[in-house]
């Protein structure tokens, strides 16, 4: 089984279209959406849920306003400025990171902690394979946990059922998600776009990949907008020895397959499927 994971160093490059794309052109896979803070590739691949699991991650502390006598030891000790006084302490739970500080340290015990419910995972089925995704609580945090669960329970699956191909819809950025989804995988494909900041987006994802000592291939979406860009960031992979395993043309049946709620292979069979199709080709060669 070769696993692949589809990064872009930011949101918006077309990460998401390709990742659904293939996910119609590979056979015999699972696929998993790592992006836990703004899932969207289930709107691509309308997966049917047959399980939703419920996602416990820190803690959250609330007041026993009955108990509390507001002498304002918890308000001094939080370092992080989430406990006002009133006639109680008051918690705000958007600045609370639960470290527990001010129930430890309450003379009245006032203070409790409990385990935080901080979003869900599913086990879904596609018409494309079975789908491992999530979707994190507004204004949650934790989602490195969360995509380190989404990762281990579809390749549990993968390993599982046998399949070929471990398919994964990566996170934007560079951060704790990033690293969490990078865990076990055999190629990162960057998805990448003919712009200045897409040019040093690419560089941050090949730095980042390179600390974990992970092969990493890329592709240029949007190629033909700036074509001297794309020149520089062609010229940029062969220098770092990246192999570049496709370049997208644009094409307005991207917008419209997005609207359609299908993969663009799916709804079209103009040039940037067809440029998809033939980069499918190219990963099949490079698991052969």
């Amino acid at each position: 089984m070769k696993e692949i994971l589809i990064l872009s160093g930011k949101g918006g490059t077309g990460k998401t279209t390709v990742t659904g794309s293939l996910a119609a052109l590979l056979k015999n896979k699972v696929i998993a959406d790592c992006d836990v803070d703004a899932a969207d590739l289930h709107l691509i691949l309308s997966p049917q849920v047959e399980k939703v699991h419920e996602f416990w991650s820190g803690i959250t502390a609330s007041v026993k306003t009955d108990q509390c006598t507001g002498c304002g030891t918890c308000e001094e000790l939080c370092r992080f400025d989430a406990i006002r006084l009133d006639d109680t302490a008051r918690i705000d739970a958007l600045e609370c990171e639960g470290c527990g500080v001010c129930a430890h340290f309450c003379p009245e015990g006032a203070i409790e902690t409990r385990d935080n419910l901080c979003g869900s995972w599913f086990n879904s089925r596609s018409d494309f394979g079975p789908m491992v995704h999530a979707q994190l609580h507004i204004g949650e945090e934790n989602s490195g946990k969360l995509v380190s669960l989404v990762k281990r329970k579809a390749r549990e699956l993968a390993e599982s059922t046998g399949v070929d191909w471990l398919l994964v819809d990566g996170p934007p950025g560079i951060g704790c998600p990033v690293i969490a989804s990078l865990s076990g995988t055999d190629l990162v494909l960057i998805v990448t776009e003919p712009t200045k900041s897409g040019l040093h987006d690419l560089e941050r994802v090949l730095e980042l990949a390179g600390h974990f000592k992970i092969p990493v291939a890329a592709c240029i979406n949007k190629w033909d907008l700036n074509k001297g860009m794309s020149d520089i960031i062609e010229n940029t992979c062969k220098e770092r020895q990246v192999p570049l395993f496709g370049k997208i043309p644009f094409d307005p049946d991207v917008v419209k397959s997005i609207v359609a709620a299908k993969p663009l292979v799916e709804y079209s069979s103009g040039p940037a499927a067809r440029a998809i199709t033939e980069m499918s080709r190219v990963i099949e060669r490079w698991a052969a």
